[in-house]
C-alpha cells in the first residue's frame, strides 16, 4: 500500500479534458479529492479508483 500525502503531484492514466494528466493531492480518506494543475478543476474520486488511476508519484520540486 502507498502513502499518500496532501500536496503530492500524481500523473494519472488518463488525461484531464484540458489535456493534462498531472494531479495536486488536496484532501485524503474514503474519497481522495484531486485538483488538475493546467485548468485548476477538482474531481472526487473514490479510494479504489483514485488508486487504479495513479500512473506515478512526481518527485517533489523544491
Amino acid at each position: 500500500m502507498v502513502n499518500y500525502a496532501l500536496g503530492q503531484r500524481v500523473r494519472m492514466k488518463k488525461p484531464h479534458p484540458c489535456g493534462s494528466d498531472i494531479w495536486t493531492i488536496i484532501r485524503i480518506g474514503m474519497d481522495f479529492r484531486i485538483k488538475c494543475v493546467q485548468c485548476g478543476r477538482s474531481v472526487l474520486l473514490p479510494r479504489t479508483k483514485f488508486e487504479k488511476g495513479v500512473r506515478e508519484i512526481l518527485a517533489e520540486q523544491d
